[in-house]
């Protein structure tokens, strides 16, 4: 789960007078109501949701896409065009380092992880894991790199000499690497490494976290590939919740369509690559011992959708998704719905899932009526009240900034301020009270985070 994430001079966010980072928190405030928009983890206590409010340009998405660079950086490596991406509202933060840190909680415990960079030349200098006590406060430093004073240190593993002595020579390896991060490096092909020294797992953990709990989706790209929908135990369930959203959808099935359904729309030659994915996977699995063996691959654009399947000794099944609307008589493809229906099935993906998880999602209320994204909204906190699943937005739908709906604390906005820099603070610094119309009083500019408006069209004088 998410406890915080930090960053510095990484586009619209520069650095806090004192120097500090801007943070973003899903630590609880002061907050007494809704107890159960929090999950408990072991001592802790964590929110649910959050929803990040800015106008446009203010500077909300690039939050988004200060994790998402960290993730990518983790999990792939530094990417190749972010070279210009340090805040460049001042010119000497060309040269000063950017600063990414999130504080994560793992099986009860929680970890702070963090790297520095220097994207115009896109050198690592510094890099840290460190286990947290229940106040949040450093228990102890798991390992460290400054690639500026070319030091390392990897004490959290002192008391076990031959895991330290192992963990040395990996740190040694890439010590002068400032391209790579230790957690990276030792997340590739180090499987064996953690069977034999299950005491050094965190280091797989904290990946593990970047690369399959961290779930973050961006406007126009699909959150989800639908595989949900494949899934026949799960017909009525899924049939129930997209009734009740009110898209006149009541029935779903999944339909055979011919191989050339899925393909005439292909470019030559990503027909080619088709073809040669279906025929490996047929020769892999006739080449199984099992005779039940079977493979499937799910197929997902914008406006289509489909499954194939590969049994033993058979041939490839074709499958794609065909929705009912009150009626058996007529069905209807995925590119016959509404963009807003897309969305919303998109969506569901959040609800339905039962691992732990962490969502960021921008633009959450694109194609979605009003009342969809605060149904969708009182949906998930409802259906998440036993999961350990967390979802961070970003919006402009002032619906939401009801306390009927949300408490205090998950409610932040970003504000950019005159010098272009961008500010991110939560509603709960404000102390508004519980009876407070605070739709209205965001509109009216009270918080920040929304636009003011120049004469876009001035009157001119007349000379008569």
């Amino acid at each position: 789960m998410l406890r915080r994430f930090n960053v510095k001079n990484f586009l619209s966010f520069s650095e806090k007078e004192d120097g500090y980072s801007e943070e973003f928190s899903m630590i609880p405030g002061k907050v007494r109501n809704k107890k159960d928009h929090l999950i408990e983890n072991g001592k802790d206590r964590l929110l649910k949701f959050a929803a990040i409010y800015g106008a446009n340009a203010a500077g909300k998405s690039n939050i988004v896409k200060a994790i998402y660079f960290m993730r990518q950086v983790v999990v792939s490596g530094i990417p190749n065009r972010y070279t210009d991406k340090y805040c460049r509202t001042r010119i000497e933060n060309k040269e000063k380092p950017s600063y990414f840190e999130v504080e994560i909680s793992l099986d009860n415990k929680n970890y702070t992880y963090g790297f520095e960079i220097i994207l115009n030349s896109k050198q690592i200098i510094s890099e840290w894991l460190v286990e947290l006590d229940d106040n949040g406060d450093e228990k102890e430093e798991l390992f460290s790199r400054d690639l500026v004073y070319h030091k390392y240190s990897i004490a959290g593993w002192k008391n076990n000499e031959e895991l330290s002595n192992r963990l040395d020579i990996y740190m040694s390896d890439i010590c002068e690497d400032d391209s790579i991060l230790f957690l990276s490096s030792m997340n590739i092909k180090k499987g064996r490494f953690y069977k034999d020294f299950p005491d050094a797992r965190i280091l797989f953990e904290v990946y593990y976290w970047f690369d399959q709990i961290l779930q973050i989706n961006f406007p126009d790209e699909p959150l989800s590939d639908y595989s949900y929908l494949g899934q026949s135990g799960n017909v009525e369930e899924i049939c129930n919740l997209i009734a009740a959203f009110g898209t006149g959808i009541s029935d779903y099935k999944m339909a055979k369509v011919p191989k050339e359904t899925i393909t005439d729309d292909m470019s030559e030659e990503d027909r080619d690559r088709f073809n040669d994915i279906i025929e490996n996977m047929v020769v892999k699995i006739n080449s199984e011992v099992n005779r039940s063996a079977k493979a499937k691959l799910v197929m997902r654009s914008k406006v289509s959708f489909f499954i194939v399947t590969i049994e033993k000794n058979m041939e490839p099944l074709y499958e794609t998704i065909r929705f009912y609307h009150n009626s058996k008589d007529f069905s209807f493809s995925l590119a016959e719905e509404s963009d807003g229906t897309i969305r919303l099935l998109d969506l569901l993906v959040v609800l339905l899932n039962s691992q732990n998880k962490v969502y960021i999602i921008d633009e959450l209320d694109r194609c979605l009526h009003p009342c969809l994204t605060y149904k969708f909204v009182e949906e998930f906190l409802k259906a998440i009240e036993l999961n350990k699943v967390q979802l961070i937005v970003t919006t402009h739908e002032s619906r939401l900034l009801d306390f009927d709906l949300l408490r205090r604390d998950e409610i932040w906005f970003v504000n950019k301020k005159n010098d272009g820099e961008s500010d991110i603070y939560s509603l709960e610094e404000y102390n508004t009270r519980f009876d407070q119309k605070i739709d209205k009083a965001y509109l009216e500019g009270r918080y920040g985070g929304v636009p003011i408006f120049n004469t876009i069209f001035p009157i001119k004088e007349s000379n008569e």
